[in-house]
C-alpha cells in the first residue's frame, strides 16, 4: 500500500497543476517540441536545452549534463509544484565560478513516466522501459546534441542527474553506460522499485574515476534515507574510491522541487570540479 500510494505521488509529479504559473524560464533556455523520436515506443519527445551565457558569442566548448523531468526544471508555467531553477543556478556558478555547461533536459512522459524511468518491473509501476529510454538517451539525444551544439563528447565531460525516479534512472545509466557518462547526480532515488539496482551495481563496477553524488532528505518518506545510506556503503564496500562518492542527507529535505533546487547547485560543482 505504501509503495502504490508513492507511485501515484509519482505520476502526478509529472502533471502540471497550475497551468497558469508565468513563464520563468531564462533567455538562454531553448525549446524544441517534439524533435526526438523514442525508438521502439514510438513516441516524440520534446527537449529544453539551457546553454551557458555567452554561448551564441563563442567558439567555445562545453561540457554536458542530461536530466531528466525537464518540465519540472527551468519553468514555472509547465512545472509539477514549482522548478528546479536550474537556468537561474547555473547563470550563477557561471558568473561566480566560472562554471559553464550546456544542460540538455528530457520532457518526461507525463502518463508514462513511471514506466519510462523505470528501469526493472514493480507491481505498481507498470512495465519497465527504463532500458528503451536509456539507451534513447544514449543513442538518439546524445548525438543529436554533440552534433547540434558545441559540446565536449567525452565520457570525462557528460553528466546525468535526476530526482525520484528520475535519480533512479541516473544510477541505472551510468552503472549501464560507463563509457558514455562519469558522472551522476542521484537526487532521492527511487531504490525501492527493485533490489536488482543493488545486483546491477555488484555485477557492473563503474571505472574508478566515476563521480557519483548521492542525495535525500530525511523527511522524503519511509525508506528512502535507509536506502540511500545502505547504497552509500555497498558502493564503497565494491571498492569505489571514497573522494569520488558522496552521500548528503538533509535533516529537513522533502521530496519535492524545491529541496533538488536548493541542493543543485553544490551537487553540480562537486560533479564538475577539476
Amino acid at each position: 500500500m505504501r509503495y502504490a500510494l508513492l507511485s501515484l505521488l509519482l505520476w502526478l509529479t509529472s502533471v502540471p497543476l497550475h497551468a497558469q504559473r508565468p513563464a520563468s524560464a531564462q533567455p538562454n533556455v531553448k525549446v524544441l517540441k517534439n524533435v526526438v523520436n523514442i525508438p521502439g515506443l514510438d513516441r516524440q519527445r520534446t527537449l529544453r536545452i539551457y546553454l551557458p551565457p555567452g554561448y551564441e558569442d563563442s567558439e567555445k566548448r562545453y561540457p554536458v549534463m542530461y536530466m531528466h523531468d525537464a518540465q519540472n526544471l527551468f519553468d514555472a508555467a509547465t512545472s509539477f509544484a514549482g522548478e528546479w531553477q536550474a537556468d537561474e543556478h547555473l547563470n550563477a556558478l557561471a558568473k561566480s565560478d566560472g562554471l559553464e555547461l550546456i544542460v540538455v533536459g528530457i520532457d518526461n512522459g507525463q502518463e508514462n513516466r513511471n514506466t519510462e524511468l523505470s528501469p526493472w518491473e514493480n507491481e505498481h509501476l507498470g512495465e519497465p522501459e527504463g532500458e528503451e529510454y536509456t539507451r534513447f538517451l544514449v543513442e538518439v539525444v546524445k548525438p543529436y546534441t554533440d552534433a547540434n551544439y558545441r559540446t565536449k563528447p567525452g565520457r570525462e565531460h557528460t553528466a546525468i542527474m535526476g530526482s525520484s525516479l528520475g535519480g533512479l534512472l541516473s544510477h541505472y545509466a551510468i552503472y549501464a553506460y560507463p563509457q558514455v557518462f562519469s558522472k551522476a547526480g542521484i537526487f532521492s532515488p527511487s531504490y525501492w522499485v527493485s533490489q536488482k539496482v543493488f545486483e546491477m551495481t555488484e555485477e557492473n563496477p563503474v571505472p574508478k574515476d566515476t563521480r557519483l553524488y548521492l542525495l535525500v532528505g530525511k523527511k522524503e518518506g519511509p525508506g528512502m534515507y535507509e536506502n540511500m545510506d545502505k547504497m552509500y556503503d555497498f558502493i564503497k564496500e565494491q571498492g569505489h574510491p571514497e573522494g569520488q562518492i558522496s552521500a548528503k542527507a538533509n535533516e529537513e529535505g522533502e521530496h519535492n522541487e524545491a529541496f533538488w533546487s536548493s541542493e543543485f547547485s553544490e551537487a553540480v560543482k562537486w560533479l564538475f570540479k577539476k
